[in-house]
């Protein structure tokens, strides 16, 4: 995606491509949650061989390399969900596509507002994007038919440690150790810089700060429940199904700033504050007299003292 360099021609590209990247978002956002439950769910009741089972198993006298794995039966479970963990697989990877694509968009359109951004940031999420990709199929596809193999060969400990070991699984293990902290960055530094020219609401600009934090942590959120709402709630905006449709920048193509919290508490005092009336009549209204009405009461004492 390259960034035009005429304001209209740049509003005009995004006019044909931000409808395509809002629904990129919302697929993104759907897919990726509906990828984690479909395994999580498949795989909740599966076995596991027990921590005392396996510590036992490690006391016993001689080497353990040549005992049946207890490990087996969550192998052969495995194997019964192969289609589970591949579909799985592949969910992920179009929903990290489609992010990609939703976030590379996003990020040439606040380029073309903030010319100091550099262009290698707008690539680094996609970069992140596309290796997490890879390595969710890569991943899942060599996991499957390594616990074939074993499945097919001698079940003991050795045997259950190759799965592990295999290159392909090597590679994906270290892709996914990179994938996350360039998606994170391209999170960070896209989300920022698109709320500053105003692309993105406060809300939507911190919440994707805080996305890419999560990228990065997943402890501290096992499902990506805040990226997933991020990522349709930009598809939203790109599509301006918002209350108050999508914000001023994207329809100026340039940079829209959002008030400061000082500008905002000014303005808000400047509309409180009650107006001044002026007083009618001429000069500034002072020294004149205003005719006073009597009470009834006076006006009867008077005649008395006439009559």
């Amino acid at each position: 995606m390259a960034v035009l360099a005429d304001s209209e021609a740049q509003l005009a590209w995004e006019a044909r491509q931000r409808p395509r990247a809002g629904i990129a978002a919302i697929l993104a956002g759907v897919l990726m949650i509906a990828g984690y439950l479909w395994v999580g769910v498949a795989f909740r009741d599966g076995p596991r061989a027990g921590f005392l089972e396996s510590l036992g198993q490690a006391e016993q006298a001689g080497a353990i390399g040549a005992e049946p794995s207890l490990r087996t039966p969550a192998f052969q479970f495995y194997e019964d969900h192969a289609a589970t963990v591949i579909g799985s697989s592949l969910v992920r990877a179009l929903a990290l596509i489609a992010f990609a694509w939703a976030l590379t968009f996003l990020a040439v359109a606040t380029r073309a507002r903030r010319p100091e951004l550099p262009r290698p940031v707008v690539y680094i999420g996609l970069l992140g994007a596309v290796l997490l990709a890879v390595a969710s199929v890569l991943g899942g596809v060599r996991t499957v038919t390594g616990v074939s193999s074993y499945l097919d060969g001698s079940v003991t400990v050795d045997a259950s440690r190759e799965i592990g070991d295999d290159s392909l699984l090597i590679t994906a293990d270290i892709i996914n150790q990179l994938g996350p902290l360039l998606l994170a960055a391209g999170l960070f530094l896209i989300s920022l810089n698109a709320m500053r020219v105003g692309l993105l609401t406060r809300f939507l600009g911190i919440l994707g700060i805080i996305s890419g934090v999560l990228t990065v942590a997943p402890q501290l959120m096992p499902l990506p429940v805040v990226q997933s709402f991020w990522l349709i709630s930009l598809g939203l905006l790109m599509l301006g199904a918002v209350r108050g449709g999508a914000p001023p920048a994207w329809s100026t193509g340039n940079a829209e700033p959002w008030p400061s919290q000082r500008e905002v508490a000014e303005a808000r005092r400047a509309r409180s504050a009650p107006a001044r009336e002026q007083p009618s009549g001429n000069g500034d209204g002072e020294g004149q007299s205003y005719p006073t009405r009597s009470h009834p009461s006076s006006k009867k004492r008077k005649r008395k003292r006439r009559g």
